[in-house]
């Protein structure tokens, strides 16, 4: 008989739902959803994703679709901590994705990763068995899909489906990848997808991942940054308009004046 499902602290900053648990509640609430048979999906949300929130309308869905929205970011506790929410710190998507494997693989998880560019996916799970004797891989895939065309990957639900996923990663960055997500959860058998991003790249050792005392000052954006300055600084001009909407939310709150979301309605995009 499933075990009742843990119960998660919602919040609400910059018209986003956010759950502010730990890894360990997430592995629960996960094994919940496998017990119980549910199909059900994760978002990791950052300061990016979050302004994409508000400019994308099928991001704005896919994000309010999911079942548990996790903060992914230094930003997001920092967030947190300034409009007095209780928090256990940030989930990120790569530390999620080694956690988790090492966890479900006593308990027999089965793994799908989708996306990443041609060989990463095989690269990341000869990587992830080595480190972790046991892991159960039920399959990859590399996908050339777009959200513009709107048909489904329907080769894709097959060999997963055929695959007896319990967790499907999905590495396509945002926000493509909470879309393809949100278009194809009612048609995968598995417990939970999850949108890791940059996870991919980093645990199959195409892109370095900033060291640990780096990530653990949650300065992995400056990292990046230094790295590929030409790619990140649009992401971190993001974290400075993130910054201000949250002071903002901040002060409509001290005032009692938040009546509506505060960059007025959900449908007006941030500029």
């Amino acid at each position: 008989m499933a075990q009742p499902i843990p119960s998660t602290r919602k919040t609400r900053m910059l018209g986003v739902d956010l759950d502010l648990i730990d890894y360990d509640g997430v592995f629960q609430i996960l094994e919940h959803w496998r017990q119980a048979g549910r199909r059900n999906y994760i978002t990791m949300t950052n300061p990016h994703s979050m302004l994409l929130f508000h400019r994308d309308k099928d991001m704005r869905r896919a994000t309010a679709r999911a079942t548990l929205t996790l903060p992914d970011g230094a930003g997001i506790i920092f967030g947190a901590n300034l409009l007095g929410y209780p928090h256990s710190g940030r989930i990120t998507g790569p530390m999620l994705m080694l956690k988790l494997c090492d966890w479900g693989r006593r308990r027999g998880y089965r793994h799908y990763f989708l996306g990443g560019q041609q060989g990463v996916a095989e690269a990341l799970t000869r990587r992830l068995v080595e480190r972790y004797p046991g892991l159960q891989i039920a399959g990859v895939s590399a996908p050339h899909w777009h959200p513009s065309r709107g048909a489904r990957d329907k080769d894709v639900i097959e060999k997963i489906n055929a695959a007896r996923a319990d967790i499907v990663w999905v590495g396509l960055g945002a926000p493509k990848q909470e879309k393809w997500i949100a278009q194809h959860r009612d048609y995968l058998n598995a417990a939970a997808m999850i949108g890791v991003g940059a996870a991919f790249d980093f645990h199959s050792g195409r892109v370095k991942w900033a060291p640990a005392w780096v990530r653990g000052l949650g300065m992995e954006w400056a990292y990046r940054f230094a790295r590929e300055p030409r790619r990140m600084w649009p992401r971190n001009l993001d974290g400075l308009r993130f910054v201000f909407g949250v002071v903002r939310q901040r002060l409509l709150k001290t005032f009692n004046a938040n009546t509506s979301p505060p960059f007025g309605t959900l449908e007006e995009p941030l500029n």
